[in-house]
């Protein structure tokens, strides 16, 4: 099980991989990667506070840009290479288009498809016109232009999983490459429903998969901060780029948070044809994990 050792280029109206070209990493850097909304944000904010040992004041997603966002802020990118603490940065690439540091700490975000697209769509609906500008008109895109979205969520839906991602990009295969690279031991695969459902557990486990030892009387602190209503009401201490991009700020970025709200929407024959499509591209294995239907561990599953 081995990393892609030829880099691919990824280059869209959000994404431009040549962006990590040049990029030099130290020993113990951290990656956070997802296809997106699949708990990157929590996730961040986690690794910020298991950083800090729950330090309110420390801005986890500023501290930690999307380092391929094709758009980011020069002065993002220039603070990155003078953070003193242990730094961490966030990815939407595939493994075949970032690079690879055994040194490195990389850990990947999922969430069964059918509530990443639930959340997406609320994502998408709910941005800015200012957000469609610097998307789409931020010189050097490649490729056609994100369009508004579409109001029909189930119709969203569809055109997602029978478009590959749909006007986003890729989503199967790069649950894939992922997957694919989950017994190596500086990877760690990192479900939704595990940080919904038991938050405490899994962030130990984040800890002791990053060396980070915590002291038992800074866990209260540190969990309190990555509760959703604690990053709801505080959202200054989350980001600055909410109140700018999205219509409610950071209520509409960090929504409901829960699963399973395509329920009342999907048919019967909309979700086995998800099911069927996550087995084909994912394998049965991937597929039962992705769906939360097994062992939230990946590497609770033999490598192939």
């Amino acid at each position: 099980m081995e990393w892609p050792k030829e880099r691919a280029v990824v280059q869209n109206h959000h994404q431009d991989s040549t962006a990590w070209d040049g990029f030099k990493f130290r020993d113990d850097d951290i990656i956070v990667g997802s296809w997106a909304k699949s708990g990157t944000t929590l996730t961040q904010q986690l690794i910020g506070q298991l950083i800090t040992l729950g330090d309110p004041n420390f801005v986890s997603n500023d501290a930690s840009p999307w380092w391929d966002l094709r758009c980011l802020p020069p002065p993002a990118r220039e603070a990155v290479e003078h953070q003193t603490h242990r730094r961490f940065l966030k990815t939407h690439l595939p493994t075949a288009a970032l690079p690879y540091d055994p040194r490195v700490k990389y850990i990947y975000c999922v969430r069964d498809g059918r509530d990443t697209v639930w959340s997406l769509h609320h994502h998408h609906a709910s941005v800015t016109d200012l957000w469609y500008q610097v998307i789409n008109e931020t010189p050097g895109r490649v490729g056609p232009p994100i369009p508004r979205c579409d109001p029909d969520q189930r119709q969203y839906f569809l055109d997602w999983l029978r478009n590959d991602g749909g006007v986003w990009y890729p989503y199967f295969s790069h649950v894939r490459s992922w997957w694919n690279v989950r017994h190596l031991p500086n990877v760690m695969l990192v479900h939704f429903n595990a940080l919904i459902t038991d938050l405490p557990s899994e962030a130990r486990r984040i800890a002791a998969f990053l060396g980070i030892s915590v002291p038992e009387d800074k866990w209260p602190a540190i969990l309190e901060h990555c509760s959703k209503d604690w990053m709801r009401a505080n959202p200054d201490k989350i980001g600055s780029m909410f109140g700018a991009f999205w219509q409610d700020g950071i209520k509409d970025f960090i929504f409901k948070g829960t699963n399973g709200r395509w329920a009342d929407t999907l048919t019967a024959e909309d979700c086995a044809e998800y099911e069927a499509k996550a087995k084909q591209e994912l394998g049965a294995d991937c597929a039962t994990w992705l769906g939360g239907k097994g062992p939230l561990d990946a590497k609770a599953y033999p490598a192939k």
